[in-house]
């Protein structure tokens, strides 16, 4: 948490999306070619959707020193702009799922 990098939005996401997708067993290869798969869509279209997928270029700052959480704090990015970023990758997620169905 608030070293910048993946944003937990996504992370979110990946996990809810490893859990309907992914590898079943270390044979699973069906399955890991899936998990890989909606992996590389949720990133890549959460990229397209808010430019990217990485924290600190979302919210323009360094969330991992003291100043960047300041900042956040100060233009309430934390209170407003994340849970917009927590929209975004339902969103994705919802359409994966749905391109998914069997």
């Amino acid at each position: 948490m608030r070293k910048g990098e993946v944003c937990g939005a996504v992370t979110g996401a990946l996990m809810v999306l490893g859990l309907l997708y992914g590898q079943k067993a270390a044979s699973d290869s069906e399955g890991r070619q899936l998990s890989n798969k909606v992996n590389d869509l949720m990133m890549d279209r959460f990229k397209e959707k808010c430019g990217s997928y990485i924290c600190n270029d979302l919210l323009g700052c360094d969330v991992s020193t003291a100043e960047g959480v300041q900042y956040c704090r100060n233009n309430k990015l934390f209170t407003d702009f994340c849970p917009k970023m927590v929209t975004a990758a339902v969103d994705v997620v919802e359409e994966i799922i749905q391109e998914n169905q069997q």
